[in-house]
């Protein structure tokens, strides 16, 4: 019990350490929006505010703001400029490659810059009153969150993006197929760099030598630093391959732009016949996306010496699930929030899930909520409990939570993340799971509730049934 509460203190002190960054970019974004309206009252412009690492020295910031100091070029781009300092948050500066193994080829062949980008909150300007800067923060032009939005989120390049990252479902012809055209184009076309998996890359090479500038990762340690790389990712396949995506970044992770090669799509809007349109506008910006959060999960042993003998921290997207495996003794768990004791899960198992899991397995294993991607919760879903009054919740974001299996169950229980990485918990065993501060952010091919509604209806045939006849009786 002293293991897991200084681990809770832990993932605590994480939590304030993304929220006090948060508000240090509000208070550096205020300072240098102040600086700037004064220089503008004294004659001077400058372009809107690009938040810079503090790391750097002062020469390299002054050199810095000489080249993006600009001259607005009409009445209506100073409008946009003014309502987008007002409105809007900036990556803080385009990224340098950082020392990666010089005898790795992925580092050599990749772009050294970064695209820069913004993100603005809402559609109609400054009449939406949305002013939520510290909702979301930047580090060396990654996206991550102290809290989650309630708001659309728009993303707008303030560079041309360089490098595209495309993920495909393998075992699939007429994938393999569109991969290689949608290379070509990117590449003879959009003139960007391609990289892809080196599944994908012998494939190609066995085409023919013309794809010898696609580029790949030769070892599992050039994958942590693909977030530095690239500055949108493309999956063509269904949501297994999001999920997938979302697995190879266990930090920060570019804009992804899902392609419908699927079966029910609830994260893939866009359809793979129209991706030249589609990536034309996406390129040219401003999109809009979803921040599609993610929860972050510690496995700590019985036996574990202190706060800091934990396993590897696991981000899932969709759930964690933790269920009784091949034992054929209920699922005994007992459940904490916030070191308060919430209840003891007695059944086949229990579902943590954040709200893009809320139309996967929760769904199917009896909770009874659709839930927009950008409302903010946990969902706490038991499977097959042995209790008539054991319904669902719905937890705050900000919660930490503790799943334990006690001394007394009668076996073990095994937890799975996303459907994978499976994990035995004994007696003692722990589970600690909280909002992880890196979302996954993805394009929509509209907003984000047009999507999800456009997602049910279609996948789910939600509410879909025959209209009443019109004859009949009626009201006199």
């Amino acid at each position: 019990m002293r293991t897991v509460a200084k681990a809770l203190r832990r993932v605590a002190e994480d939590k304030a350490f993304a929220q006090a960054e948060a508000a240090e970019w509000k208070r550096k974004y205020e300072i240098e929006r102040a600086r700037n309206l004064q220089m503008k009252h004294k004659g001077h412009y400058l372009c809107p505010v690009i938040f810079r690492d503090c790391s750097y020295n002062s020469e390299k910031e002054n050199s810095e703001n000489t080249k993006n100091q600009s001259i607005p070029s009409n009445t209506e781009n100073e409008q946009e400029e003014r309502w987008c300092q007002k409105n809007g948050i900036y990556t803080h500066e385009i990224l340098e490659d950082e020392d990666v193994d010089s005898h790795t080829k992925f580092s050599k062949k990749t772009s050294t810059k970064k695209a820069l980008f913004k993100l603005y909150w809402g559609c109609n300007g400054e009449k939406n009153g949305q002013h939520k800067r510290d909702i979301v923060s930047f580090e060396r032009g990654n996206i991550t969150t102290a809290e989650r939005s309630s708001k659309q989120i728009f993303l707008k390049w303030e560079s041309r993006p360089r490098t595209v990252l495309i993920l495909t479902k393998p075992n699939s012809n007429y994938v393999r197929a569109l991969c290689s055209e949608m290379i070509r184009w990117l590449k003879h076309h959009k003139n960007m760099n391609v990289l892809v998996e080196p599944r994908v890359r012998t494939e190609l090479l066995m085409e023919g030598p013309e794809f010898g500038f696609v580029q790949t990762w030769e070892h599992e340690d050039e994958i942590k630093h693909l977030h530095t790389k690239v500055d949108l990712v493309v999956t063509l396949g269904g949501d297994g391959t999001v999920l997938w995506a979302a697995s190879l970044f266990k930090g920060p992770l570019p804009p992804v732009v899902p392609f419908s090669l699927g079966s029910l799509g609830f994260m893939t809007p866009f359809q793979s016949e129209n991706y030249k349109e589609y990536l034309d506008t996406i390129l040219e910006g401003p999109i809009s996306i979803t921040l599609r959060h993610r929860l972050q999960c510690h496995v700590i042993r019985d036996h574990a010496k202190d706060e800091l003998d934990t396993e590897e921290p696991i981000l899932v997207l969709n759930e964690v699930t933790i269920d009784r495996g091949i034992s054929s003794f209920l699922t005994y768990l007992e459940c904490y929030c916030d070191n308060s004791f919430v209840t003891c899960v007695q059944g086949d198992g229990l579902i943590l899930s954040t709200t893009s899991g809320s139309t996967a397995y929760s769904l199917a294993a009896g909770d009874r909520w659709f839930i927009l991607r950008y409302v903010p919760g946990i969902l706490f879903t038991p499977i097959c409990p042995h209790s008539l009054s054991f319904r669902p919740l719905i937890l705050p974001e900000y919660v930490t939570l503790r799943i334990q299996v006690p001394f007394n169950s009668r076996g073990h229980a095994w937890a799975s993340f996303d459907g994978k990485n499976r994990k035995e918990l004994a007696a003692g065993d722990a589970l600690i799971c909280s909002m992880a501060p890196w979302p996954v952010p993805t394009a929509c091919m509209e907003d984000s509730t047009r999507d999800f509604l456009r997602s049910i209806r279609e996948g789910l045939h939600w509410n879909v049934r025959k209209s009443q006849s019109f004859d009949g009786p009626r009201d006199s």
